[in-house]
């Protein structure tokens, strides 16, 4: 008997010309979405932080959008591409513009951290920069869907302009949920306790984090050790 035939998982499964280096490139930036939300992961599971939970939920029913607006719309993909699915709208330039726009909205508009004893925050003028440059990697992003001809340059368009007005939505969403107290409301639930949930980071940087208990968990054992001396 003749084994069955294998399928293909098309997870990370990207076609791109090996003579060209950057098709190779535009390969490599195809798996950005994929790093993401390896990223989100290990952000919500090792900080708690209740912020990137909203934005990851964001994230997702973002990502149901396209789902649904590609099956609405059912426009094909380029005939030279022979990628399986709809093509209207491009779920990975939309994945990264509202990525990329929610993040920028949080620097510019949310994230307001205070320094401290041992640690001088981000300035306005550092995260404008962080903002341009995750603009900027989106965009990268969203070309590289045309240049491996994945989607149409209209394709490609609808999905940064859906992903950067429902960033827009969301980040008005959640503004009027911490603005009503549904926010604190929920941190305050058992469930939230139980998962150790809180709202730290609109005052205190990521890199803030647990820095000043180590400090001074390092100075009493400098202290400790001269005395023993």
């Amino acid at each position: 008997m003749d084994p069955p035939s294998l399928a293909s998982l098309s997870l990370t499964h990207v076609h791109y010309n090996p003579h060209d280096r950057f098709s190779y490139l535009c390969a490599w930036l195809a798996l950005v979405p994929q790093g993401l939300c390896v990223v989100y992961a290990t952000l919500m599971w090792s900080s708690r932080e209740v912020e990137i939970c909203l934005m990851f939920a964001g994230q997702m029913a973002c990502e149901a959008l396209n789902w649904a607006l590609k099956r609405w719309i059912k426009e094909e993909r380029p005939r030279q591409m022979y990628g399986k699915g709809y093509g209207m709208p491009s779920s990975h330039a939309q994945f990264v513009s509202f990525f990329s726009l929610y993040l920028t909205l949080f620097l510019l508009f949310r994230h307001a951290p205070h320094p401290t004893q041992t640690h001088t925050p981000t300035t306005y003028a550092q995260r404008l920069g962080l903002s341009v440059l995750a603009l900027a990697s989106a965009a990268a992003v969203a070309f590289s869907r045309i240049y491996l001809t994945y989607h149409t340059n209209k394709q490609v368009l609808v999905g940064c302009a859906a992903g950067a007005a429902f960033a827009v939505v969301w980040f008005g969403f959640t503004t009027l949920l911490r603005r009503s107290g549904w926010v604190h409301w929920g941190l305050d639930h058992p469930l939230a306790r139980v998962f150790r949930l809180r709202d730290l980071v609109i005052e205190e940087d990521l890199l803030d984090a647990g820095w000043a208990r180590w400090e001074d968990k390092r100075r009493k054992r400098s202290v400790n050790g001269k005395k023993k001396t």
